[in-house]
């Protein structure tokens, strides 16, 4: 079973293309049950594409409304996505992803999934031009991001790789680079949070394959960690996006059901 469900959802209220009911209804016209917005924390050092202060308000109001509107037609929850940099609290808001979008190096934030220009000269000017010594530091600050955001779900956890296809600026396969990664789902799986096997970089062009890698997705399965659909979907076409392609993925790889989130809980659906 592949569900109909989407919990990585972002608006007009963020970086998102659409408004929240357009969205909605884009989920309803795909047969969706549910559908879990997510709007971006806001963070104080960048505000480019994350919820305003005042907008947050504004956002929880228009979800309340869509959940009302909608309420026979399709579940909805407000959530929200904690960025690991992100001082605002998450009480409001019924779920939440932890997610790294940021490094921080001698008090500077550098933004990961910017463009590969920035990361490249991030690499050069922050760390001698040594890109493992970055991606150290990312996956150090992944593996605390469910300590920091008391989150519900492992947000894209190699987000790093966005414009490293081919591997064009480290090589996903060294040694060191596995190393880090496999720290950091060591040190998240305690928690018992999902990972997102998530879609969105696919949908936009940068990667042909689903974040996390096939490498660290087998790392998770071996240790015995659980994982979520996600599209992380920032237009109503993408809603879904592949999933049924990466259902096949993850049962290759031994995983013989997914996890969706409910206000009771987490619930366990069987993957055929």
């Amino acid at each position: 079973m592949i569900p109909k469900m989407n919990f990585h959802t972002h608006t007009n209220f963020c970086d998102g293309k659409e408004s929240a009911e357009s969205m909605v209804l884009a989920a309803i016209e795909k047969g969706f049950t549910a559908l879990g917005f997510s709007g971006h924390s806001y963070t104080y050092f960048d505000e480019r594409y994350c919820m305003s202060k005042g907008g947050v308000k504004e956002y929880q109001k228009e979800i309340k409304r869509l959940k009302e509107v909608y309420t026979d037609k399709i579940s909805i929850y407000c959530g929200i996505e904690q960025d690991f940099y992100s001082d605002e609290p998450i009480l409001d808001f019924e779920y939440a992803i932890g997610s790294v979008h940021y490094i921080k190096k001698d008090g500077q934030f550098l933004l990961v999934d910017e463009t590969a220009e920035i990361m490249k000269a991030d690499i050069q000017e922050q760390f001698g031009g040594d890109p493992y010594a970055y991606t150290k530091l990312y996956f150090e600050t992944v593996g605390e991001v469910l300590k920091k955001t008391n989150a519900d779900i492992i947000g894209h956890f190699d987000l790093l790789t966005k414009f490293n296809e081919d591997n064009g600026i480290f090589n996903i396969a060294d040694k060191r680079y596995l190393e880090y990664g496999f720290g950091a789902i060591e040190a998240l799986i305690p928690y018992g949070k999902p990972f997102e096997i998530n879609t969105g970089g696919i949908y936009r062009g940068f990667r042909k394959d689903a974040y996390p890698s096939l490498d660290f997705l087998k790392e998770i399965k071996r240790r015995g960690g659980n994982i979520l659909l996600s599209s992380d979907s920032h237009d109503g076409n993408s809603l879904g996006f592949r999933f049924e392609e990466v259902v096949k993925l993850a049962l290759k790889v031994g995983f013989t059901s997914t996890l969706v989130w409910t206000p009771q809980g987490f619930e366990e659906i069987g993957l055929k």
